[in-house]
């Protein structure tokens, strides 16, 4: 164990809050060991979350004098303040500094904690999809990449990487307009408008999206969709449900075309790096399916989208890991 100082880090969702110490003067900061989940709805703020997590015999001891934090947030930090999009918490940085004591916190959003992961990801760490290949890189040189994903929300983000430093791109991208690009897909958007008046990709592309594109062709098809969750969709379809099937198929495609969107809204050459909450249950539909060739299929462009990886990040945790990251370079050297 070094002796530098442990940074308290936080990765927070709509559903779940999960925790972690960093040892910033190790070789991989991140310890793993320490990694715990909590739901959000169990508690009132985020400073509550915290002083749970910070209160557990197995943590209490190794975490000793923390006074910095970082906390990855799902959805837009807006100077102190950060609120949640799927979720009632609203957090304060200077509230939750001194609700837990803390000498220095840093606020930012999910997907920029994601974003700084990237760089960190060993071949192990990823699973390709397509035929594109992606090597990690051993020196910080000139790349843009993507990264999305889908859990309770869709989250979207970018790395620009340029003269040794890396720089995430913050965005509210899973609420940009959903475009159909099939009669089906044109078809489901009627559904949904008459349900939600504007359609973001987000009520597509995340867990409840996948329940929504499922309620859809269950209706276009005179069914009864019931009432199922996401794991009852996914569940349904391995057992040959024939609409949960189909949600499957029009969720990975539709996956893929926003994908490409956003390689060409963000100049992504380098790569496109898939996480959340259901990539890695997904990963053999988006393999066989529709995934890659609706990336691809860019007109002008489409050459182009062939050479580019889309990668899928099986990491346990990465957003605490972009966020040790970010611990290093924002407390690494202080002494508490």
């Amino acid at each position: 164990m070094s002796q530098a100082p442990r940074v308290l880090l936080a990765d927070i969702g709509g559903t779940n809050a999960r925790f972690a110490l960093v040892d910033t003067g190790a070789a991989t900061p991140l310890l793993l060991d320490t990694v715990q989940g909590f739901p959000v709805a169990d508690f009132h703020s985020l400073a509550d979350a915290a002083q749970h997590y910070l209160q557990q015999p197995q943590i209490s001891g190794q975490a000793g004098d923390v006074r910095h934090g970082v906390f990855a947030v799902a959805g837009r930090v807006d100077g102190d303040v950060a609120r949640i999009t799927n979720h009632p918490w609203v957090i304060s940085l200077a509230r939750t500094r001194d609700a837990l004591g803390f000498d220095g916190i840093r606020l930012v959003n999910d997907f920029a904690a994601q974003a700084m992961a990237i760089p960190m990801l060993g071949r192990s760490d990823v699973v390709a999809i397509g035929s594109a290949e992606w090597t990690p890189d051993t020196q910080p040189l000139p790349r843009t990449y993507a990264i999305l994903g889908p859990g309770t929300g869709l989250g979207v983000g970018g790395l620009i990487v340029r003269d040794g430093r890396r720089y995430p791109l913050e965005t509210e991208g899973g609420h940009v307009d959903f475009a159909p690009g099939t009669p089906q897909e044109i078809e489901i958007l009627r559904r949904l408008s008459a349900q939600f008046g504007r359609v973001s990709i987000e009520r597509l592309i995340c867990g409840p999206g996948l329940v929504n594109l499922h309620r859809a062709l269950c209706e276009i098809a005179g069914e009864d969709p019931g009432q199922p969750q996401p794991a009852d969709v996914t569940r349904r379809a391995q057992e040959g449900d024939v609409r949960a099937m189909q949600a499957i198929d029009v969720f990975c495609a539709v996956f893929g075309a926003i994908a490409g969107d956003l390689v060409l809204t963000l100049g992504a050459w380098d790569g496109v790096f898939l996480t959340g909450g259901l990539v890695p249950r997904l990963l053999p539909s988006l393999q066989h399916s529709g995934f890659r060739q609706r990336f691809e299929h860019k007109g002008r462009f489409s050459a182009t989208m062939a050479g580019i990886p889309t990668m899928a990040i099986i990491h346990p945790h990465p957003g605490l890991l972009g966020a040790a990251g970010m611990a290093v370079e924002a407390f690494g050297a202080r002494r508490s």
